[in-house]
């Protein structure tokens, strides 16, 4: 098992309150839910935005802590074979956040993950600080390089320039949602001292989500936080010991202990076993994973819902599982 790095008591910045309410206490360990999910639909359907919404308020009133949705530009099939490539329709995800904004109180709302190779910065910007307004300070930012040549293509933009895209939009954004005058200089440098809104009350969080394209080294220098993506305990040691490894040699100037996320696909069910990029597991058996979970350095895990009806599973989560995570 990897040893969880503690960095120094360096002062840290004032994060909005999403941030925080992922974080939670020393021992404890968050969960957060992937939307929009089912009902079943055709091959062409989109999940009703109503029933997005009504999970979302389902999710905070169980005790979830983060609500996260996909940027998918467009609907381009996809699929681990030929035969099962399928499109998958989703709607704006800013939209849709803003939406989920509006019918909740207290959980964290975030992009995992924003295409920012595709988006202009500045763009991004605006809806971001517009979505932390509507949310009273509940928005975090993920960003991701993208996987898809076709939109590259389509957008006209350079697949190859991902790397540098996301370093560059990084500053930008990084300079657009600091609360203080100092930390907005990088964006007037760009703008001629223009800004997309006023400054934000608490510094908006910066997610790295998979690689975004990146070294570990510059997301714990850069990030607020990395998602990575679920694997078997014994995996998941190596890949956190690199996170740890780089938190021991590289020093992040502006959040000296960025969050640790992992994603995870779920079943719960009477049954245990590995399904794709996840788990199929009793209550108990999540209890278990996300105890080692938590004991590997992981802060949240986004779980995306699948076998059952997802407002059961919340439900379920909500009264057999959250009590135990801390």
């Amino acid at each position: 098992m990897p040893k969880v790095v503690v960095m120094d008591a360096s002062p840290t910045p004032i994060f909005n309150r999403g941030y925080t309410h992922l974080r939670g206490g020393d021992a404890a360990i968050s969960l957060g839910l992937m939307l929009p999910i089912g009902p079943e639909l055709g091959r062409e359907e989109m999940v009703p935005i109503q029933h997005s919404i009504d999970l979302t308020r389902r999710a905070e009133e169980a005790g979830f802590q983060g609500l996260w949705v996909r940027d998918v530009p467009l609907a381009i099939p996809q699929g681990l074979s030929p035969e099962n490539q399928q499109a998958v329709f989703l709607d704006d995800p800013f939209l849709l956040l803003g939406a989920m904004a509006q019918a909740t109180s207290t959980i964290a709302l975030g992009t995992a993950a924003t295409v920012l190779p595709l988006r202009h910065p500045l763009h991004v910007a605006k809806s971001a600080l517009t979505l932390d307004r509507l949310s009273g300070g509940r928005f975090i930012l993920g960003i991701g390089s993208g996987d898809r040549p076709e939109e590259f293509e389509i957008f006209g933009r350079d697949l190859d320039g991902r790397r540098e895209a996301i370093r560059r939009g990084w500053t930008l954004l990084r300079a657009a949602f600091s609360p203080d005058e100092a930390g907005r200089a990088p964006l007037y440098e760009v703008t001629g001292g223009h800004a997309p809104t006023t400054a934000p009350e608490a510094q908006i969080p910066l997610i790295a989500v998979g690689s975004a394209r990146q070294t570990v080294q510059w997301i714990v220098r850069n990030a607020d936080g990395w998602a990575t993506y679920y694997r078997p305990a014994e995996q998941q040691v190596g890949r956190l010991d690199l996170w740890n490894q780089a938190r021991a040699s590289v020093r992040n100037p502006t959040n000296p202990d960025p969050l640790l996320i992992s994603s995870m696909g779920l079943e719960l069910t009477d049954t245990s076993g590995e399904i794709e990029l996840g788990l199929r597991t009793t209550s108990q058996g999540l209890i278990d994973h996300l105890h080692t979970m938590r004991e590997l350095g992981i802060h949240h895990v986004i779980l995306n819902i699948s076998g059952r009806p997802a407002g059961e599973v919340i439900d379920q989560i909500g009264a057999e599982v959250l009590p135990h995570l801390g």
